[in-house]
């Protein structure tokens, strides 16, 4: 519910619905399961993000990892920013849908490789970010 709740409220604060709508999604993995994580994300989801950069729905996506470690606490393993045309295609569950019977023909397949990716996941979090320009 606060889920649903925090959806509305960025769609109704949102200014312009024309403007970008940045989300950066964090990911903590089981250690030493970082580079598998990757790989399945890059062979299973990229290309469906890559889809939508096409269609012109998201305007990038940049994925990062970090090359210094951290505090347990702080650790985070895989960073993903992506940067939406608006809020409302940010939060639509379906974006990627339409796609993913085209590049993947064994849907079954897919679903196992998705729920093993997130099955290496200890957290995930995802922040919506603003630029700002100081003065």
């Amino acid at each position: 519910m606060l889920y649903l709740f925090s959806q509305i409220f960025c769609l109704l604060n949102q200014k312009n619905t024309n403007e970008y709508f940045t989300v950066e999604n964090y990911y903590k993995v089981k250690w030493g399961y970082a580079d598998e994580f990757i790989h399945l994300w890059s062979v299973n989801h990229y290309p469906l993000l890559k889809k939508a950069i096409e269609k012109g729905d998201i305007i990038s996506v940049t994925p990062s990892k970090p090359k210094l470690h951290s505090s347990e606490d702080s650790r985070w393993d895989f960073r993903v920013v992506i940067v939406f045309k608006n809020a409302a295609l940010a939060f639509d569950e379906n974006l990627t849908t339409p796609y993913k019977k085209a590049l993947y023909p064994d849907l079954e397949k897919l679903a196992k490789d998705e729920q093993h990716r997130f099955e290496l996941l200890i957290a995930h979090w995802d922040i919506e970010t603003t630029t700002i320009i100081p003065n």
